[in-house]
């Protein structure tokens, strides 16, 4: 059962998605009810990781419900993140397609680490780690990216962030045109 308020997801544009985000300095009631509230609006999009500023709040706070590379699913929160990848030398890099709620309906090929770690805190000031592979390891890496101000598109080449860009404005626009009887 989820618990938790579905809140609207803030699309690419939208200056909050662009900054980055303020650590989290209490751990009380107030961060608790964000928790709850990205989970519900995460499952809402059907994303499997959802950033604080994807629901226009500032904070340095990611959740996330995915599997990793070999099927495992992985739940939780991680409060103030910081992203550890392999080293040069040791990295192998997943070629897979990415997508984001915030552009929402766009995907593209995008490399990233196959393996990262964040350490940080849970909703109760706890220390986690949180280690991954496959979907989890992109997903830890997007979020985190979220945090520090970026999206997935960000990383793209400039020829093919603008190629998105257009494919989500026509959609958008298409969306808008689109009127009830």
């Amino acid at each position: 059962m989820v618990v938790g308020e579905v809140r609207p997801i803030v699309h690419v544009g939208d200056p909050v998605l662009h900054h980055p985000c303020e650590p989290v300095t209490r751990f009380d009631g107030e961060l608790a009810a964000l928790v709850d509230d990205m989970f519900a609006s995460m499952y809402a999009a059907d994303g499997v990781g959802l950033a604080a500023n994807q629901i226009g709040v500032p904070l340095r706070v990611f959740v996330y419900d995915c599997p990793d590379a070999e099927g495992v699913n992985h739940k939780g929160v991680v409060v103030n993140p910081s992203l550890e990848l392999p080293g040069l030398g040791e990295r192998r890099l997943d070629p897979d397609e990415e997508g984001c709620l915030s552009v929402p309906g766009q995907f593209a090929p995008l490399p990233r680490p196959d393996h990262a770690t964040v350490h940080g805190f849970d909703a109760a000031g706890g220390p986690v780690t949180v280690s991954g592979t496959g979907l989890l390891a992109r997903c830890l890496q997007h979020e985190t990216d979220h945090l520090d101000g970026y999206l997935y598109i960000d990383r793209l080449p400039t020829k093919r962030r603008k190629q998105v860009l257009a494919a989500y404005e026509q959609t958008k626009a298409a969306k808008e045109d689109i009127s009830p009887l």
